[in-house]
């Protein structure tokens, strides 16, 4: 056993991890089959497109609770550990807790690695495939925003017209450069209008200095309104699916912000976040390592797990209040999300040394 400690340790880990994996996938098909049965109840057609469905959206699912499960197996593992007396016999051939933990944060880490290397690109591509699956069936597939190399392009059906929008450049609540390409319902181009800014914070744009273009005429206007199906909230919310972007497209996409003069924080904040990942799984472990360690005997082990879930929770809403804090431009996307990492590496770092002096 002295001679194969880390890969029974390895193996009994990957185990644990394997079985606590199993059940969320069971929880997560059934809670999302249910809201995807919910979603398609009018169409009887599609009955096995809620199955699909559910499917494409497990892995990104599973992505983003993979933090809450490393806790739960960790803390697993411990309570078979313990319950099998395991420890002490690991003490017996001078494998202190410490050494344990090492061994299973390095593990963790290096599995995180994995993850967002090959993982999260599948998930990712996998969500980008269910996202636009299920936009197919909703009732806003009339109105359509991308952004590409040649700026932000904008599909917008408002009564009987069709309206093509293009800006070279998003900033805030206006637009720059705008040319609106108006077509009626035989796709007959009306007029175009091509304005140097747009106010979009409501569904009433507001024109500056607009020149409308039609078939026999061509006036200009110190400002004119428009309206339209999108405003400043529903513009932004294109930039909100950024977990249907491989690694790949992240960096193509940033490529493409820059060069059209957007702002590109989010994304920046959005890829560190990626970045920290296999250290937030590592420092997870440690931290359900150190609760199992310096629990009391007598204390069930409902007490313990329900202890850990706790925990995780409050982790995983501290981590995702400073994500929002990013949108609000308030805190330096490295602030927010490194910061929260250190602080829990270093109270990780000195409940590691109290074990280590036990």
């Amino acid at each position: 056993m002295l001679l194969n400690y880390k890969k029974y340790i390895f193996k009994k880990f990957s185990i644990c991890l394997a079985k606590v994996t199993f059940v969320f996938c069971a929880v997560i098909l059934i809670m999302n089959l249910f809201e995807e049965i919910n979603f398609f109840k009018d169409n009887e057609e599609f009955i096995l497109m809620p199955i699909y469905l559910t499917l494409l959206n497990i892995p990104s699912i599973l992505f983003e609770i993979f933090p809450f499960i490393f806790l739960i197996g960790t803390l697993f593992f411990f309570i078979e550990t313990i319950d099998r007396d395991e420890i002490n016999i690991f003490k017996v051939y001078g494998i202190t807790n410490l050494k344990i933990i090492q061994i299973l944060a390095l593990l963790t880490f290096f599995i995180g690695l994995l993850i967002l290397i090959f993982f999260y690109n599948i998930s990712s591509n996998l969500k980008f495939f269910y996202l636009d699956l299920k936009n197919q069936y909703t009732k806003d597939d009339k109105y359509l925003a991308v952004v590409t190399g040649n700026g932000l392009w904008i599909r917008d059906e408002v009564g009987e017209f069709i309206n093509y929008i293009n800006a070279e450049k998003l900033e805030d609540d206006n637009l720059y450069d705008v040319t609106i390409s108006q077509f009626d319902d035989k796709f007959k181009l009306i007029k175009v209008i091509i304005s140097k800014k747009a106010n979009i914070k409501n569904n009433t744009w507001l024109l500056y200095e607009p020149i409308v273009n039609s078939e026999n005429n061509s006036s200009s206007y110190k400002e004119l309104e428009f309206f339209s199906n999108f405003n400043e909230k529903r513009m932004l919310s294109i930039f909100d699916n950024l977990s249907s972007l491989d690694l790949f497209k992240l960096e193509a996409l940033k490529k493409d912000y820059e060069m059209l003069g957007y702002n590109t924080e989010l994304i920046n904040g959005y890829k560190h976040r990626l970045f920290s990942y296999p250290l937030y799984l590592a420092i997870m472990v440690c931290i359900g390592s150190i609760l199992m360690l310096n629990i009391k005997h007598n204390r069930s082990k409902v007490v313990n797990i329900t202890l850990g879930i706790i925990i995780s929770v409050v982790i995983y809403y501290i981590n995702y209040f400073f994500n929002v804090i990013i949108e609000t431009k308030d805190v330096p996307y490295l602030a927010s999300i490194w910061g929260p990492q250190i602080i829990l590496f270093l109270i990780v770092i000195i409940n590691l040394i109290r074990i280590n002096e036990k």
